[in-house]
């Protein structure tokens, strides 16, 4: 059964996708061992944290059995707001690439460009901002595969390793669901 909803694959595999500050910074080739390194480790911090702030709380009723589900369920709610705040912050302190339209997973993504595009086979970094109160942008290392007329830049990643690999599948799996989840909500 169609539910209006189509999955979104990259590479033959689940993308994420959405709107967000995103550039491609090209790189001297061969990549610095040092900064793929350093790279992996705020990758791995970067994604750690989009993933706790995508775990929500309890939305429904609170149980009676918890007497301070409540108040759990406020102060979860007052640090949103407080990190809504800090990244609203962040933005205004720190100028970010303008937000386009990406697709991406651990094997590669799709973005937006803007002329002058990098050459084919250009080598570089995929720069992409994933929540407003995260400082650090995902870094991902890889090389321009095509090019469209109309700007779309096709970028195919060199492997990121594997714990990252499953974090930004992981990524893409809950934005998925939370999409599938929303089709699904019966209309009040």
């Amino acid at each position: 059964m169609y539910e209006g909803l189509d999955t979104v694959i990259l590479y033959e595999e689940l993308a994420y996708e959405d709107v967000l500050p995103a550039a491609w910074r090209p790189l001297p080739e061969p990549f610095d061992p040092a900064m793929v390194g350093s790279f992996a480790d705020r990758n791995l911090r970067v994604l750690q944290a989009v993933a706790a702030l995508d775990e929500h709380g309890q939305i429904e009723k609170p149980d009676e059995n918890a007497p301070h589900a409540a108040d759990i369920l406020r102060l979860e709610m007052k640090m949103n707001l407080l990190l809504d705040m800090v990244g609203a912050l962040l933005i205004a302190s720190r100028p970010r690439p303008k937000p386009v339209a990406v697709r991406f997973n651990a094997l590669g993504g799709v973005f937006q460009g803007n002329a002058p595009f990098p050459p084919l086979g250009n080598q570089g970094v995929f720069e992409v901002f994933l929540r407003d109160c995260v400082a650090e942008p995902l870094r991902l290392f890889g090389r321009i595969a095509s090019v469209s007329p109309d700007g779309k830049v096709k970028v195919r990643f060199v492997p990121p390793g594997e714990h990252i690999s499953d974090l930004l599948e992981k990524l893409a799996f809950r934005k998925h669901r939370r999409q599938v989840a929303g089709v699904r909500q019966p209309k009040k």
